[in-house]
């Protein structure tokens, strides 16, 4: 029994106060596309809805190279419906194979149709038939290599994605906004599968990178740390195309090549700012960690401003190794084509890049919100992990 008396140590409220500071700060950590400008906003979009089948949202992984035919791992290409990856994995161990000798190159999709490669050794046959007995799952392909397939050995992911109910305008709506983001380049944005099912991840991992207590996730750590990066990442790409600086660099920036891959420090500015406006080049923007330096100049204020804004330093990412991340990639094989109400997009993307966001410019519809994101992302997870 209180008799209205506080609990020592408290003042009337204080709970209550506390309990609204937790929801604020958490509220600031949980993606939204809110969060996220449209880089196309001059055009409209299809509208529409994805997802409202598996068959809507196609995916094939572009592998990094082909199985030679003979060695000691079984490399099987599989589709895979209502499953997620990690569900094929599952079904590879219940056939007797140790968790660490199954190779993926990335993690699909559980609400769609995927198409990817799994690896394991050859002496595992019955793993096979326990795979291709899981309802969902067809074996298309199988072959032989010398070594085990790893996380990262794609080149990236082609995509098919059916938009239902749309207006009569909308194919011509996506290929003016194809040819925009040719031109401009797709902003890289994390979509939400990177941020969990209610978008609150990061929030996660800022509890991590302080040093409390996050109840029952330790081995989770990493993905919540991730996820806080990646809220970082799409706040300084935000900031920058706030300032206009979304189709050039600044002195300080660490820019990539979207040919090689090459990666270089901006010294002048006016002079690389003609090869970003060509998309030949991007500035990258940090994935924080004890790897990766801050930038200097006008680069460097943005990183810094973004920490000071979330209440964070670069220490406190020394857990991480860290990495940079292009602001925008490059599609490559884009496709529209229409039929009543029904839209249908194709394009490619690099690995790490998410679908999400190309469908976003295109849509203008916050696709795939946090409370009804996929349990997986599109992509696998980032140079960082």
């Amino acid at each position: 029994m209180t008799d209205g008396l506080e609990a020592p140590g408290t003042t009337p409220g204080s709970d209550d106060r506390l309990a609204a500071g937790e929801d604020s700060e958490r509220g600031r950590f949980t993606f939204s596309w809110d969060q996220v400008p449209i880089v196309t906003a001059d055009l409209a979009g299809s509208g529409g809805a994805i997802r409202t089948t598996p068959e809507d949202f196609l995916v094939t992984e572009l592998p990094a190279y082909l199985p030679e035919g003979s060695g000691s791992h079984r490399y099987l290409l599989v589709e895979k419906r209502g499953h997620t990856t990690r569900d094929l994995v599952s079904a590879l161990q219940r056939g007797g194979v140790e968790p660490n000798s199954i190779g993926v190159a990335g993690l699909k999709d559980k609400a769609a149709v995927t198409v990817q490669w799994l690896s394991l050794p050859k002496r595992y046959p019955e793993a096979v038939a326990e795979l291709a007995a899981l309802p969902g799952v067809r074996i298309l392909e199988e072959s032989f290599h010398r070594n085990k397939l790893g996380i990262g050995h794609l080149r990236g992911n082609r995509f098919e994605i059916t938009v239902q109910g749309v207006s009569p305008e909308a194919g011509a709506r996506a290929e003016a906004i194809f040819v925009a983001l040719a031109e401009r380049g797709s902003p890289n944005w994390f979509g939400p599968q990177r941020f969990g099912r209610f978008g609150g991840n990061a929030f996660d991992g800022l509890k991590v990178v302080r040093g409390e207590r996050v109840p029952g996730a330790h081995h989770l750590k990493r993905f919540f740390v991730s996820a806080l990066q990646s809220l970082l990442f799409n706040a300084m790409l935000a900031e920058r195309v706030e300032r206009g600086w979304y189709r050039t660099v600044v002195e300080g920036d660490w820019a990539r090549k979207h040919d090689t891959g090459g990666t270089f420090l901006v010294m002048d500015a006016e002079v690389e700012g003609p090869r970003a406006s060509r998309l030949e080049i991007s500035a990258t923007l940090p994935l924080h960690g004890r790897k990766v330096k801050p930038s200097t100049g006008r680069a460097g204020e943005v990183e810094a401003l973004v920490l000071e804004r979330y209440g964070l330093r670069w220490p406190q990412f020394g857990t991480r190794r860290g990495d940079r991340r292009s602001s925008r990639v490059v599609l490559e094989n884009e496709s529209v084509s229409q039929l009543g109400s029904v839209l249908t997009v194709g394009f490619d993307l690099p690995k790490g890049a998410y679908a999400t966001a190309v469908l976003r410019e295109v849509m203008k519809v916050d696709v795939d919100a946090p409370f009804e994101a996929a349990s997986e992302g599109s992509a696998p997870p980032h140079e960082a992990d």
